[in-house]
């Protein structure tokens, strides 16, 4: 079974940023950026290896002008109260640096063959005048003892600006309810290589803890994922409610050929065992700049959980 899994090996090639939602009724859907940053796409299996070779169906494509029109990123796909909705960063057709966080939903029953409509910007808590002000993107949801709460990276500061990662709870699946609140910036050497930055959160419950992981540093070898502990009794919105590891928790292996790994999620496989899906590159040396180099793989990493209940991901 292990050799059909293929653990910690390119899986679908040349998708970075891979999501995948495990839903309720058993099916498995995929999606992830592609290298033209110019779409959205879907896939959907009634296995998890399946989404391999499931057709992969564009939904949504960029604007010709204004905003949505570039860098279409890191999509994700979430149910909330029984409608689709898919957050993903985007940037303008004439500035495609100017980044942002958008909405789209789906309130058909098929996410894949539904109707999308636009829901625009997310938009921050009537209160909060710094939320998706800058660069921001990568946000991804979550549900705690019936709240849900919005994560995603923003650039703070001058020049070469810092990416921070953020928390608010929601008020509409488009909305900010609570005004932004910090949980991690760049403090580390290897949260700092190339660029200063945390983003790609991504959160996962055990034993009564919220592991929160994130993505850090520039997109080459230097890559990594970082996490963040929180009680799921606690006020996620404290940022004292959440421990920051003080080293990466997976990063390149020379050994294995793998390099930049990131921009994870978690999923189950069809027996409920808990799966890491994430991006990583199989060279090391990339020519140019790393960011358009397309071969980011979508990868699976079986996930275990140490005695103090903390996900362990570990190269196989």
């Amino acid at each position: 079974m292990d050799q059909e899994w293929n653990w910690n090996k390119p899986w679908i090639l040349q998708r970075a940023d891979p999501y995948i939602l495990h839903h309720r009724d058993g099916t498995y859907y995929f999606t992830g950026t592609v290298p033209s940053y110019d779409r959205i796409i879907l896939r959907k299996s009634d296995t998890l290896l399946g989404i391999r070779d499931a057709k992969e169906v564009t939904i949504w494509r960029k604007h010709d002008t204004g905003p949505m029109g570039n860098h279409i990123w890191a999509p994700e796909l979430h149910e909330i109260n029984g409608k689709w909705y898919i957050y993903f960063g985007a940037g303008d057709a004439e500035d495609k640096w100017r980044l942002r966080p958008y909405v789209m939903e789906c309130q058909d029953p098929d996410p894949v063959t539904g109707k999308w409509v636009e829901l625009g910007r997310m938009q921050p808590a009537d209160e909060d005048e710094f939320s998706f002000r800058s660069f921001s993107l990568d946000g991804t949801v979550f549900e705690n003892r019936g709240t849900w709460y919005y994560v995603w990276a923003e650039k703070v500061g001058v020049g070469k600006m810092i990416s921070n990662l953020y928390i608010g709870e929601l008020e509409t699946p488009w909305k900010l309810k609570t005004v932004q609140v910090m949980l991690s910036t760049p403090d580390y050497d290897w949260e700092r290589v190339g660029f200063w930055v945390n983003e790609g959160p991504s959160a996962v419950k055990h034993a009564g803890k919220i592991y929160l992981t994130y993505s850090a540093s520039d997109t080459g070898p230097a890559y990594c994922v970082g996490m963040l502990t929180a009680d799921e009794s606690a006020d996620l919105l404290d940022p004292l409610s959440w421990k920051k590891e003080r080293c990466p928790v997976l990063a390149s292996s020379e050994e294995k050929g793998l390099y930049g790994p990131g921009h994870n999620t978690f999923t189950t496989d069809e027996e409920g065992n808990p799966i890491m899906v994430f991006h990583a590159r199989t060279e090391k040396r990339i020519v140019g700049d790393p960011l358009y180099n397309p071969n980011r793989h979508a990868m699976l990493m079986r996930v275990k959980w140490a005695e103090d209940g903390k996900p362990v991901l570990a190269w196989e």
